[in-house]
């Protein structure tokens, strides 16, 4: 199996590996994806363990600012389905078309922009501090947002098409399980296999986010409607974020796939 992402691999060095192939602009000439790594996060700050500096405060601040986040994007949701159905929100709608594009039903398999906002006018799902804040960036932002464990990783991270053999690890009847993409299906893959299935839709258990990662690597995926300004302002926006799970946290970031 290919070794881990070697810890004294720079966030630049990771980020300016990754690449997104000519086969996926080839359906959406349009994609843009920006690339973040965070790293000197706390995420245990929100889970009850204090700051690295011995600061409980710091416990409640950073809860308190999550929470309040995720109520933003709870009432930004129902704003926005009370206006017109999910399905026809812009950049949802896009989405749904560049699943069509490699053969994906969007009914049955949701791109996570998608699966969010309608979850969120009921409830977020809440899951760990770092998915919780991505999660309500998403939804406030109408982005489709993944994060990452960057320790986790094998390599760079590649947006390609699959050939159906690439290992995905995942969870199925609530066992560990191990499946393949669909060929021509559009993965994130590094080099020991898939880490998010069609495009993002569906991440694997190898690379999850929990209370313990301290290097994180988010993922944004853009199609028009979604222009420029709104992915940078989306990525200023979770890095101010996380800003309670890190004192001093670093972000690197970068913007690929169409010029």
């Amino acid at each position: 199996m290919p070794e881990q992402t070697a810890p004294e691999t720079t966030p630049e060095n990771f980020l300016a590996a990754c690449s997104v192939d000519p086969s996926v602009l080839a359906l959406r000439p349009d994609y843009r994806a920006m690339l973040l790594v965070v790293d000197g996060l706390e995420p245990g700050r929100a889970a009850g363990e204090g700051s690295a500096h011995g600061d409980e405060s710091a416990v409640g601040e950073g809860s308190a600012a999550i929470d309040a986040l995720v109520a933003r994007a709870e009432e930004h949701a129902r704003t926005l389905l009370a206006g017109s159905p999910v399905e026809e929100l812009p950049h949802i709608a896009a989405w749904r078309d560049a699943y069509r594009a490699f053969g994906a039903k969007p009914q049955r398999t949701r791109n996570s922009l998608e699966a969010l906002t309608r979850r969120a006018g009921t409830g977020l799902p809440r899951v760990n501090a770092l998915t919780d804040v991505y999660n309500a960036i998403s939804v406030l932002h109408q982005v489709p947002l993944g994060g990452e464990d960057l320790v986790a990783y094998a390599g760079p991270a590649r947006l390609t098409r699959a050939t159906g053999d690439e290992p995905f690890d995942t969870v199925a009847n609530g066992e560990a399980a191990i499946e393949h993409p669909d060929p021509g299906e559009v993965v994130w893959t590094d080099d020991a296999g898939v880490t998010c299935r069609r495009w993002n839709w569906r991440q694997g258990r190898r690379t999850a986010l929990t209370d313990t990662t301290r290097t994180a690597f988010f993922i944004m995926d853009a199609l028009e409607p979604m222009g420029d300004t709104a992915l940078d302002s989306a990525a200023d926006a979770l890095t101010d974020a996380l800003a309670a799970l890190g004192d001093g946290a670093t972000v690197v970031r970068r913007r690929v796939g169409a010029a």
